[in-house]
């Protein structure tokens, strides 16, 4: 019987390189410092970005509150505009029911001149019905007249010339009256409210005559 014989050699192992363990080492140190600054970039670059982020959360903070501002503004001067408009309807509403009847009174005014002329001539005989009954009339018109806001323009003789109410129909000499002053009223001139309506005819004085306008109609 034959038996095999174990070999009993030995095996051989692979040689260990000397210093690979300190290579091995030195490179785990690296991967670990490589690891490290990674890291730091990386918090680097959050703060950074988390700097960003807040710079532009107060830009857009500001934005916003100047875009407040804009329309609190706009909403401001609407309300403004909102209210002079209705100041100016309901002012252009009080003078259309005020001035409404204005047409209608311009074309009264002459029926009342005549009227006043006939009262002049009535006087003559004062105690008759006629003049009596004359007066009730022109009382009623001027009661009227006062109710829509008309009122006589004030002039006499001797007041200064207003080219804004009175309309000069002629110029004439005057020993008594000072030249540019009224020297007579032709026609009365109304207002309504302060609107005028029809100016006061009259006739402006020019002064005492002179040489001149003596001998100016002999030229």
């Amino acid at each position: 019987m034959s038996f095999r014989m174990q070999n009993d050699t030995p095996q051989e192992t692979e040689p260990v390189e000397e210093g690979s363990e300190e290579k091995q080492a030195t490179t785990q140190t690296g991967d670990s410092k490589c690891e490290e600054k990674t890291l730091e970039e990386v918090n680097e670059e959050i703060e950074r970005e988390l700097e960003e982020f807040a710079e532009e959360e107060k830009n857009s903070e500001e934005q916003l509150q100047d875009e407040l501002t804009k329309w609190k503004d706009t909403a401001v001067r609407a309300i403004a505009d909102l209210e002079n408009y209705r100041k100016r309807m309901a002012r252009e509403k009080a003078d259309t029911i005020r001035f409404g009847n204005q047409r209608l009174i311009e074309e009264l005014l002459p029926v009342l001149d005549s009227f006043d002329m006939g009262m002049m001539a009535a006087e003559q005989d004062s105690s008759s019905m006629i003049y009596v009954g004359m007066q009730m009339v022109q009382k009623q018109m001027t009661d009227f007249l006062t109710s829509q806001g008309v009122e006589p323009l004030i002039c006499n003789a001797g007041d200064d010339f207003d080219p804004n109410l009175h309309d000069a129909m002629s110029q004439e000499n005057s020993d008594t009256v000072e030249a540019g002053k009224v020297l007579r009223v032709m026609r009365k001139g109304y207002k309504m409210g302060e609107r005028l309506i029809r100016p006061v005819n009259v006739v402006v004085s020019q002064g005492i005559a002179t040489e001149e306008d003596a001998s100016s109609p002999e030229a």
